[in-house]
This record gives C-alpha cells, structure tokens and sequence, in this order.
C-alpha cells in the first residue's frame, strides 16, 4: 500500500519567546509577539521552545502560552507547540493537550539529561506518537540535551506516520546531509541553527526554525522567498546581511541576547528567568550597534 502524503512544514518559523512581567507570563505582550510575527510574514509560531524557556515555565504555564498563542494566531498561521520532556509520559501529556486545543503540530526536543542510548529516543518518539494524531516534529539540539540522534535513528522515525520534520540544530553540515538522504523525502528537515539556514536550504532543507526571527521576521521571510523563487543573489544578500546580528544573538545564553533586543524594540520587558540572567551591560553596545544598522532601534 503506498503511504500517505505526509503535511508539509516549510518556510520562516519563529522560536517565540516567552515575556514576562513580574513574575509570572505577560499575555497582553505574548499577544502583541504574535500579531508581530503575523504582520511581517512568519509562516509558523513555534512557542514553549529553548528560546521560549520552557524548562523553567510551571506546566499550567507551558500549557496556557500554547492556548494563548493558538488564541492570537486566530489560525492565520500554523501554531508548533513545544512539548518535549526528558520524560516521556510527561511529554505525552503536553502533546495531547496541545492536540486538545488545537495546535497544528508539536515540536519534541531529544530527551536531555539522562541520555538516552538511540533506541530509547526512537522509542520515546513512537510512544508520544501513538498517543497522538497531531503531526511530530522531531528537535534534536546535541549542546543543549548532551545526546545527538543520528541519521539511521532519524530514518527509522520517518517511517512513522505523524512524524514529519526534523528541526536540526546538530550544527553538522555532514550529519544533516546524511540525514536527508537516509530519510528519503518523508519529512521535511528544518534548521535549527540560525547561523546554518541558507547553507542547509542548499543541501535541502525546507525552512528554518529561528531565533533571530524574533526581531527580524521581515528580512528571515523575504530570505525564505527569494530562496523558493531562486533568486540566489537576494538570499545571500539578506544572509550577510543579518550575519553580524545573528553573532550578536549568542553573546551570551540564548535567549538573553534575543529577548533584551525584543525589549529594546518595545515588543516586551527584559525580564528574563533564572539561572538565565539580563543581557551583560558589556555586551549591550555591541548588540545595539547591530540593531540600529537594520533600523530595529533608532
């Protein structure tokens, strides 16, 4: 029997970040975050990701900024919940919920801290996968989770039906090729690294799931557009463009440079979760620089 056409994500998606205000997560400014991202072409809504610190978000929080951010979206765009865990019936229960209300698809980063050996990360994803019929979209970030699925373990879950991406942050040029080629077209593979994007779109990505598209999604859709309509010039154009921005993003843990940037542009307050603290006052000159160079701050 031939398989089923499996959804297609593609295109310039946005890691949300989470606001807070006080302590406890700013709906009014995460509203604002979205009609943002609306507004200037984003193409998906990724919240309750590593830039969204869901790892230090209470689960009635986790759960309530995916329904807010569906809420806002209004279906416009596609909404991606984060719903990974290093425990797996934990991250049952946050997928189903997103399925619940109406997410569009669930992004689940690699089991971290125990380390699971690659038969235990393909049996985590087929578990959450069974409970679900909401698309999947493997996340595998090695640096963060201190464990790296490899291509043959990626080619196994392809072959399960809801699973229909793969965001790679890998940030191994080498491994993403072979992932493509093991896989065989029945996912979409996505960049997962901002610095990678236009280098991995031409080795076959189909999109990318950025941080810096936080405060550039304008110049991170035009990129995505004037790559499907080959204009190769313009691609790399915008590429070099936002590069010295893009370094600027990871002068310290992401995501303190990238939401002190989104408070500089009046999109939310620069309040920021512990053990993540403030941007450093050193690195804040650097960064404004880089922003007033694209007109983001006067």
């Amino acid at each position: 029997m031939p398989r089923k056409t499996k959804k297609v994500f593609e295109g310039s998606m946005v890691a949300l970040v989470t606001p807070f205000r006080r302590g406890k997560v700013d709906e009014k400014a995460l509203r604002k975050l979205v009609k943002f991202q609306i507004e200037n072409g984003t193409d998906a809504l990724v919240p309750c990701g590593t830039t969204g610190e869901s790892a230090t978000l209470s689960h009635a929080e986790h759960r309530r900024v995916i329904e807010v951010v569906i809420e806002a979206a209004k279906g416009k765009v596609p909404v991606i919940a984060g719903t990974g865990s290093n425990s797996t019936e934990e991250a049952i229960s946050l997928t189903r919920h997103a399925q619940q209300m109406g997410a569009d698809a669930a992004l689940l980063i690699t089991p971290y801290y125990n380390r699971p050996t690659q038969e235990g990360l393909y049996r985590h994803y087929q578990a959450v996968a069974k409970t679900v019929d909401l698309p999947i979209i493997v996340y595998n970030v090695p640096s963060r989770t201190g464990v790296n699925l490899e291509p043959q373990t990626m080619a196994r879950l392809s072959k399960i039906e809801n699973i229909v991406a793969l965001k790679d942050a890998a940030s191994n040029l080498r491994q993403t090729a072979d992932t493509i080629e093991m896989c065989e077209g029945r996912i979409s593979l996505l960049s997962g690294d901002d610095f990678l994007l236009l280098p991995m779109l031409a080795i076959g990505a189909r999109g990318g799931i950025a941080v810096i598209a936080n405060i550039v999604p304008d110049l991170m859709a035009e990129l995505w557009d004037a790559w499907l309509a080959g204009d190769w010039a313009r691609t790399r154009e915008i590429h070099y463009r936002i590069h010295p921005l893009n370094r600027c993003m990871y002068l310290e843990t992401n995501p303190i440079p990238v939401k002190w940037a989104a408070y500089k542009m009046g999109l939310c307050a620069d309040e920021i979760r512990l053990p993540l603290t403030p941007l450093a006052e050193n690195f804040r000159p650097q960064l404004e620089q880089e922003m007033k160079e694209l007109s983001l701050i006067p």
